[in-house]
């Protein structure tokens, strides 16, 4: 066990107290996260919407969430990180215990179009706080304990939700609505506000070799950021159509659905500091992003190549949480080396928003092809989604090898 333990120990060093803390922050919050996972499976089953109508439930949602990535950047390089992230996390609390109160379809359409906006406005600033309290040598490192804090919680909120939700799905939103509100109080009285004081244009330790203050201006940025939508269209069917699916061609029951994804977030937050810290610098980034969502992409293969059982749903868990634990960190480390202090917040900003759009594709399409030519169906295309977007990462990685951008971004 001791080799066990140092290696933990070492891939955990050298992380600021306030990024311990930014964590403890997320986990308080994504431990109440219940209403989202179980919310097509709410709104088709406790309210009898039909799964189109479910989709536009979901996609007004991605809609709220473009918004509020977008705006969240913008304020967050205007004013800081702090203030975007106290209102939202208050704000989103006191919204979902009106959302719980919704019952016709314009109902919640519009209130979670709201919900989201000011929800995810938090994001890109939580992004940028992350930056600001860690160093260029353990930047990687410290957003893959935020998604281990952020996974850890969604191990433990789904798996609750699914109990409660046997109870009464009104439950959810305000056990969801409460922990927002509580996970802001404690941010505020242990992590004091900070003001990041403006920054020159162009600070002379930049790691970039974009030379542009907007992030418009950064082709290569522009194609990752179109290459994530097309991945996460299909990487979010997680909290959209595979609960469904379980539920309905599996079916399981609420509470089994609820471990099963919560077997996710405990995957990703005992293993994937340590992955990230042995991998870390041993290849560019997009050779690992690449590897990832293909995995990814084998995962919801599986559940055409294997029986609707609840096995199956344990071995897709498995190949979809290893292909994420590939990709999406590398995706984090890769951005921010790209951006700035000064412009941190629009390239955040925009790299929140990709997953953002993906949030009205992935139920708006999934839906659709679920509702008129069955999940079979739509498994495959999902697969093809994950595919595609890792020859695209593949074919990205070729171009930047050809310039001194590999050089920087990989660390001998």
């Amino acid at each position: 066990m001791s080799p066990i333990f140092s290696l933990y120990r070492k891939a955990y060093a050298g992380l600021s107290p306030s990024t311990w803390l930014l964590a403890v922050v997320l986990l308080i919050n994504r431990s109440g996260a219940m209403v989202i996972p179980f919310m097509t499976v709410y709104l088709t089953h406790e309210l009898h919407f039909s799964i189109e109508q479910a989709g536009i439930v979901m996609a007004c949602f991605g809609s709220g969430a473009i918004c509020g990535s977008f705006i969240g950047g913008r304020l967050s390089d205007r004013i800081g990180f702090y203030p975007v992230q106290f209102w939202s996390l208050l704000l989103q609390g006191l919204i979902f215990l009106v959302l719980g109160q919704m019952r016709t379809l314009p109902q919640f359409c519009v209130c979670i179009f709201i919900l989201s906006c000011v929800g995810d406005a938090f994001r890109p600033a939580n992004v940028a706080a992350t930056a600001y309290y860690s160093t260029a040598v353990n930047r990687t490192r410290s957003y893959s304990l935020n998604r281990l804090a952020s996974n850890l919680g969604w191990s433990v909120g789904p798996a609750l939700g699914g109990i409660l939700a046997g109870y009464s799905y009104h439950l959810l939103f305000w056990v969801d609505g409460l922990s927002c509100i509580i996970a802001i109080i404690i941010m505020r009285v242990l992590l004091p506000p900070v003001k990041v004081a403006p920054k020159p244009p162009k600070p002379v330790d930049c790691v970039k070799s974009n030379e542009s203050d907007s992030v418009y201006k950064d082709g290569v940025y522009l194609a990752f950021v179109l290459l994530i939508v097309v991945f996460t269209t299909g990487f979010l069917q997680l909290s959209t159509m595979v609960p469904l699916y379980l539920k309905s061609v599996v079916n399981m029951q609420e509470a089994h659905i609820g471990m099963l994804m919560g077997l996710n977030g405990l995957l990703v937050a005992f293993f994937e500091m340590v992955l990230v810290y042995k991998l870390e610098g041993k290849m560019h980034s997009l050779q690992f992003i690449t590897r990832g969502v293909i995995l990814a992409g084998i995962g919801y293969l599986s559940f055409n190549l294997l029986p609707p059982v609840a096995a199956a749903g344990v071995v897709f868990i498995l190949l979809f949480t290893a292909g994420e634990m590939l990709s999406i960190p590398f995706m984090n480390s890769f951005f921010v080396m790209r951006s700035s202090d000064h412009n941190r917040g629009q390239y955040a900003g925009l790299y929140t928003m990709s997953f953002s759009i993906s949030s009205i594709l992935a139920p708006t399409l999934g839906s659709f092809m679920v509702g008129h030519y069955g999940f079979s169906s739509w498994w495959y295309c999902t697969t093809a989604l994950c595919t595609l977007t890792g020859i695209g990462f593949y074919i990205l990685y070729k171009k930047t090898a050809d310039n001194k951008e590999v050089e920087i971004l990989v660390k001998s």
